[in-house]
């Protein structure tokens, strides 16, 4: 379970990385959408260091 929540959200950040370029082009600079997108890419990215983490320890996320 816990791999295919990580695998969900990894999606979710390519998903947010490719709305800012696209968003970057379209708008040149003149709206806050690419700001806003990065921003949910990298709050993405910090949940998925810590879910990873989190499972680590508790043995959710076995090392082979």
């Amino acid at each position: 379970m816990m791999k295919i929540i990580l695998l969900v959200l990894l999606g979710l950040v390519v998903i947010s990385l490719f709305s800012g370029l696209y968003f970057m082009y379209r708008d040149k600079g003149k709206s806050r959408r690419t700001v806003i997108a990065l921003t949910i890419r990298v709050a993405l990215s910090a949940t998925i260091f810590a879910i990873v983490i989190v499972g680590f320890f508790m043995g959710w996320l076995p090392v082979k």
